[in-house]
């Protein structure tokens, strides 16, 4: 390969990478604000007797599948971010 093509395979894997860790950022802050959303939910200790009760009950479920949700994706973006570095080491290695 020429050096022209690894050096534009290389730079397409640092902005991929710079979008993923980018992406991860974004989701530790949303998983954080869910997070504080449920304990304040969870601070006035419903106890389901009264329609707020159970409003608050189910926007803790919402909220719960949402972070389920957003660790999962966490999990997929690491494995990404894993897969990219694995190549850019890779890339980079064949550049020397």
């Amino acid at each position: 390969m020429s050096i022209s093509f690894t050096s534009s395979i290389i730079s397409r894997l640092k902005r991929d990478i710079a979008e993923i860790d980018r992406q991860i950022v974004q989701n530790k802050s949303k998983a954080a604000k869910i997070n504080a959303k449920i304990k304040q939910l969870q601070k006035d200790k419903p106890d389901g007797s009264s329609p707020a009760d159970q409003s608050k009950l189910t926007q803790i479920k919402k909220l719960s599948a949402k972070a389920d949700q957003l660790t999962e994706s966490q999990t997929d973006l690491a494995k990404q971010l894993s897969v990219k570095n694995a190549e850019l080491r890779l890339q980079l290695a064949k550049g020397k």
